[in-house]
């Protein structure tokens, strides 16, 4: 029997605090057995870096041994791929911010805005940061 439960995610930030909140629901729902598929756009195509790399926020600086103990946001993500989530990053946006696929981590397929909508009409989950 396939997966049942759809999960759409849209990531449009790009900062530390959206970045793990994105894997972490992410990676909650598939350990559901949930199809997730993250529709990264404008800031957030940076979750889709080749190497993370974010400014620590200064409202988690009081958890910062905290955070050390969680696993590195490119382990976190690599996890989510591995788990069956599917990253798919805005076409628009690449273009017009000029990024090549070739700057972006592989495993990922690039589409536009209705090729995600057509996922997360079908979801019985949206979520947007």
């Amino acid at each position: 029997m396939g997966k049942v439960n759809q999960v759409a995610i849209i990531a449009s930030k790009g900062d530390m605090e959206t970045a793990l909140k994105v894997l972490s629901l992410c990676l909650g729902a598939a350990s559901m057995d949930a199809e997730v598929h993250v529709f990264c756009t404008f800031g957030g195509l940076s979750l889709l870096q080749r190497q993370l790399s974010y400014d620590f926020p200064e409202m988690l600086k009081p958890f910062e041994e905290n955070l050390a103990k969680l696993p590195e946001l490119e382990d976190l993500r690599q996890m989510a791929i591995e788990s069956g989530v599917r990253f798919i990053g805005c076409q628009m946006t690449m273009d017009l911010l000029s990024i090549g696929p070739d700057q972006l981590i592989d495993d990922i397929e690039f589409a536009g805005a209705a090729t995600f909508m057509e996922k997360a009409m079908s979801a019985s989950t949206t979520i947007t940061f």
